[in-house]
């Protein structure tokens, strides 16, 4: 079983959804993007999923935008991302999933990606702008090495296109709660349920929710119905501030409050 495997498992057991913070590698250098790392898990992260830099982030609002720019102004790459997980792995066992576009994937190598992303302790990458039917250059080497493929669904994936990802997926699944780019919203859909339950119908993997949760209100909401809460844009929002570690810290452990304590935790299946 994969480390993201086990670790939803081990939640599973406990009735516990996973708080998964995001935030960009690099942003605003990778010596502040290991120490707030450490801040999170401290916090009570279950996974952490790192956003490679990249210029053109179509599935990103403003403000992770902003970030990915001041990463690459910062000159990080993906091989910068992967020595600091290397070196975060040395500290940590939680799982560590990175978000890249497919281009800086693809000037890699996909397999050479997947070997190198593995032997650093990387145990999985989402791809926003590589659709699951188009993915084989990746997945087959992402398979024969060990490195969990997590494809996004939104409200607006027909159920072919559910059951074609879900077959793809390993890991868990990436829920988009809502059409349209990361960012906070002031509310959550009242679809989600629904499209989570469409989801559910059609894979035993666990079905993790982003985009637009960032308050301690919308993560409860979410934990109730799918089994990973994913909080980006409100986590990098702070991290533009001058004290942005220390605020981000006290927003991830309130978020974490919100999915362990009643009535927020989800009941086991």
């Amino acid at each position: 079983m994969s480390r993201i495997g086990a670790t939803f498992e081990r939640l599973r057991l406990r009735r516990r959804p996973a708080f998964i913070p995001f935030i960009v590698a690099g942003d605003p250098d990778l010596h502040t993007t290991a120490r707030v790392v450490e801040m999170l898990v401290d916090a009570g992260a279950d996974l952490i999923e790192l956003g490679v830099p990249f210029s053109d982030p179509v599935a990103d609002g403003p403000t992770n935008q902003r970030a990915y720019q001041r990463a690459l102004a910062a000159g990080t790459r993906l091989t910068d991302v992967l020595t600091l997980v290397g070196e975060l792995r040395r500290r940590m066992d939680i799982p560590v999933v990175l978000l890249s576009y497919y281009n800086p994937i693809l000037q890699f190598g996909p397999a050479s990606f997947c070997v190198e992303a593995v032997r650093r302790g990387v145990d999985g990458v989402v791809v926003p702008d590589l659709p699951s039917d188009e993915a084989d250059e990746l997945l087959a080497p992402a398979r024969q090495c060990g490195l969990d493929t997590i494809f996004l669904l939104a409200p607006t994936s027909t159920d072919e296109r559910i059951r074609l990802v879900a077959e793809r997926c390993t890991g868990f699944v990436y829920c988009v709660s809502l059409t349209g780019i990361t960012g906070m919203r002031d509310r959550l859909s009242g679809d989600l349920p629904d499209l989570v339950a469409r989801i559910r119908a059609r894979t035993r993997l666990p079905i993790c929710v982003g985009f637009g949760v960032s308050t301690p209100e919308q993560a409860r909401e979410v934990g109730a119905v799918a089994d990973g809460v994913i909080v980006g844009s409100a986590i990098v929002a702070l991290l533009e501030r001058s004290d942005g570690p220390a605020r981000a810290r006290e927003l991830a452990a309130s978020l974490r409050r919100a999915l362990d304590g009643p009535p927020g935790g989800k009941a086991a299946p």
